[in-house]
């Protein structure tokens, strides 16, 4: 309507007047710089907010190829994209800059992948993918740690609201009433059935190859589910399978019984989880696996004065995954690989979330002594296994959008074969 406007003042009004060559060339000139005004304005409106009706359109050939899960962190002055101020949902134990963290580089990175690149999240366009549909988080406290990090990113757009069934903190719901989303939380560190030796122990009886119910009886109704479990097998546990004791204890100090084959317990309770997952009647969401993040525990274990004081990210070629980390990350995609194998048949999808690469490099991402006050009883340990809000969390949110933008693409391309 702008340009015809404009073609009507500048034109012809009468079939008798004519316009001097020098009107002619100032309208010709003011034409340009009002078709050019106006794709800048849409143009930054397109950089602000997104293009919510198809999402950065499809994704080129090049993305496809490209593994997100391998790069560097690169520097990224624009970030954060909120603050500790901003956003109601941070828990106190990672709120690092309210607990006097004195530094804030940390907070300015962004993941780049060596062969691509990997978009920002953008809560607008996650929240029109996500439009009509739910996403459960199942696991330990990274697995709430990384949904708090998603209610901050998407608080750009909108706050949730609490509909939980109950008030325990450990199982919540919330849902962005203008896209109908649901967003939930299940904790269950060792994923399988386990409890307490006794109400003032540490030591889990861990049954490797029973469900836990508190989350497999409820998430047949979501359309993804992300799952994960790591740093809780690393504690003071007794394996159980078929109701006996398997191979002994991890740090349980119990008189007579040998200790655990870590890795044995760990793979059968991933085998399972997916187990648990696959067998469900009426279950036709996409599961994902989020992988091990590891600590960065420096000067001591994470009982013994350990800390993580660093404050830049590694570079890839500074460090490399080994031990039990490297050993815990095989078995996860071990058992994905054969998982996924079984899902195809029932039509099921599995998708790798394969985090511990990048998270290795973040050694400064952690609350280490900020998660509580200075002068608090420093009976606390360090904490170097959650990560800060903002922090290095954030970007696993940045590679679920572009997991979720994939698969769609996928989707679309299949249909269109098969129409």
């Amino acid at each position: 309507m702008k340009f015809l406007h404009t073609e009507l003042e500048c034109g012809n009004t009468t079939p008798k007047q004519t316009v001097s060559n020098i009107s002619k060339v100032v309208c010709i000139i003011f034409v340009i710089f009002s078709a050019t005004t106006a794709v800048l304005k849409m143009n930054k409106f397109k950089v602000a907010f997104g293009d919510l009706k198809e999402p950065e359109s499809l994704p080129s050939t090049s993305v496809k190829k490209c593994e997100i899960f391998s790069g560097e962190w690169v520097p990224n002055p624009e970030a954060p994209y909120y603050t500790n101020t901003t956003c109601w949902a941070i828990h106190e134990h990672q709120n690092c800059m309210k607990h006097g963290r004195p530094d804030s580089e940390f907070i300015k990175w962004r993941w780049k992948p060596n062969e691509c690149e990997l978009p920002i999240f953008n809560p607008f366009q996650f929240l029109e993918i996500m439009r009509g549909k739910s996403l459960a988080f199942v696991g330990d406290s990274l697995a709430r740690n990384h949904m708090q990090s998603m209610i901050c990113l998407l608080s750009r757009v909108e706050w949730p609201i609490d509909v939980s069934n109950t008030n325990v903190f450990a199982f919540k719901q919330w849902k962005y009433s203008t896209y109908n989303f649901t967003l939930a939380n299940y904790w269950t560190p060792h994923l399988v059935r386990a409890k307490k030796v006794d109400s003032n122990s540490t030591l889990f009886n861990v049954f490797i190859d029973e469900f836990d119910e508190t989350w497999t009886t409820h998430i047949k109704e979501f359309d993804y589910v992300i799952i994960n479990g790591g740093q809780w097998f690393l504690g003071p546990l007794v394996f159980y399978e078929k109701q006996k004791l398997v191979v002994g204890c991890q740090h349980c100090d119990l008189d007579n019984i040998t200790h655990s084959n870590l890795y044995y317990g760990y793979r059968k309770v991933f085998n399972t989880t997916f187990k648990s997952i696959i067998s469900l009647e009426n279950f036709k969401g996409t599961t994902f696996l989020r992988t091990f993040s590891p600590s960065h525990f420096e000067n001591g274990l994470w009982n013994k004065g350990g800390n993580c004081v660093r404050t830049k990210p590694f570079r890839s070629n500074e460090t490399k995954l080994e031990g039990y980390d490297l050993e815990l990350h095989k078995i996860q995609l071990d058992e994905f690989r054969m998982a996924k194998k079984e899902g195809i048949k029932k039509g099921l999808k599995f998708m790798l979330l394969d985090t511990t690469q990048a998270m290795l490099l973040r050694p400064d991402g952690h609350p280490n002594r900020y998660g509580y006050w200075p002068n608090q009883n420093m009976t606390l340990y360090n904490d170097c296994v959650h990560w800060c809000l903002p922090g290095p969390i954030d970007s696993w949110s940045d590679f679920l959008l572009e997991m979720l933008k994939m698969e769609s693409v996928t989707s679309t391309s299949k249909n269109m074969i098969h129409s």
